[in-house]
């Protein structure tokens, strides 16, 4: 196998109510008199009373909507004269900030608002295209300086994040696991990734359930704070000590291959990788798999078929789209030996088949 990079951390993570008091402190001995914050209206929105003032000239930018190379051209223009980036909102402002962060070569400090994937770890940037098709990911050289979560402030955002964040974070496990099994001796970074992976999956179904009752009875309680730590820690660990052997393979490929779908735009990140999942199990074979899940998707609402996504009929037009697309050249799919979009049509038809006989 070849060598892992290993970058498992950002240099400071707090995870706790009120957190964001601690910020000016935590800046103290950094050198930074301007700062540029990356927000999107809601986001800012919800975390403009959480946080104190900073001792620091500030730059406000509201981000255009996508996590795109143009994007970070243009927040680069803007932020030219910052010492320190800030990203406050969901995974694609976050993708923004760390992107914008090593374009300039400044520290980057992570606020997530919303509970909906490990943006706020993982030291890699998403991008899109202008309409939201994805395009690439980027692995940067320097982890994140800072990512504070603040729990009450997650919870100000819609439930929908949280089951998506669910959904996103459980294929941790399946992709990681289908690509290291045949690997006898694992170097010890990859077993750290691997026992992430599986905590993740294993706390996720237990705590899953109780986490969203909780998000929608406005509570912070341990199952919540589980959940959210999982879904930001544990998951990024995943990819933090496996490099490429923890970050994404089938389920996240589908993903990509579902962006190339209308119908589904409207959908979220973790739910379409939720969707993933089953696919890439069925690729595997592993139908006594989906089966266990089902009942989880179920009492969560995570998606079970592509209906659940969006469409209104499932033609053979759009299941060969998303197999073209999954299948394209340089897709994680690759990594577990699949290249032919027509396996990648059979293994969509099997979970939609399955899907019908419930």
């Amino acid at each position: 196998m070849e060598s892992l990079n290993v970058q498992g951390a950002p240099a400071v993570y707090r995870c706790q109510q009120g957190v964001l008091a601690q910020l000016p402190d935590l800046l103290k001995g950094k050198h930074v008199n301007k700062a540029g914050l990356i927000h999107g209206e809601q986001s800012w929105s919800a975390a403009e009373p959480h946080i104190p003032d900073l001792p620091l000239s500030i730059s406000y930018q509201k981000y255009n909507g996508e996590c795109s190379h143009k994007e970070v051209e243009r927040l680069c223009e803007n932020l030219s004269g910052a010492e320190l980036i800030i990203g406050v909102g969901g995974g694609k402002i976050l993708d923004l900030a760390k992107a914008s962060g090593d374009r300039l070569d400044k520290p980057v400090v992570l606020i997530p608002t919303l509970p909906s994937n490990c943006a706020a770890w993982t030291p890699l940037s998403v991008f899109y295209d202008e309409t939201g098709n994805f395009e690439e990911y980027i692995v940067f050289p320097r982890s994140t300086l800072m990512v504070l979560v603040d729990p009450d402030l997650l919870l100000d955002s819609p439930v929908e994040y949280l089951r998506a964040g669910i959904g996103d974070t459980i294929a941790k496990w399946y992709e990681a696991d289908v690509l290291t099994r045949h690997i006898k001796t694992k170097p010890v970074p990859l077993d750290v990734s691997l026992h992430a992976a599986k905590l993740c999956r294993d706390v996720l179904i237990e705590n899953g359930s109780d986490s969203i009752r909780a998000h929608q009875q406005q509570e912070v309680d341990p199952s919540f704070i589980r959940v959210v730590e999982t879904i930001i820690l544990a998951g990024g660990m995943v990819g933090g000590f496996g490099d490429v052997y923890g970050r994404i393979s089938g389920a996240h490929s589908v993903h990509n291959g579902l962006t190339k779908v209308k119908e589904t735009h409207g959908h979220l990140h973790g739910d379409k990788v939720a969707y993933g999942t089953l696919v890439q199990l069925a690729l595997e074979e592993r139908f006594e798999e989906i089966e266990r899940l089902y009942p989880f998707y179920q009492q969560i609402q995570l998606p079970k078929s592509l209906i659940d996504l969006g469409l209104s009929e499932v033609t053979n037009e759009v299941v060969q789209t998303i197999a073209r697309y999954t299948t394209r050249q340089g897709e994680s799919i690759h990594l577990m030996g699949v290249s032919e979009a027509d396996v990648v049509v059979a293994a969509i038809q099997n979970v939609e088949e399955l899907y019908h006989k419930q």
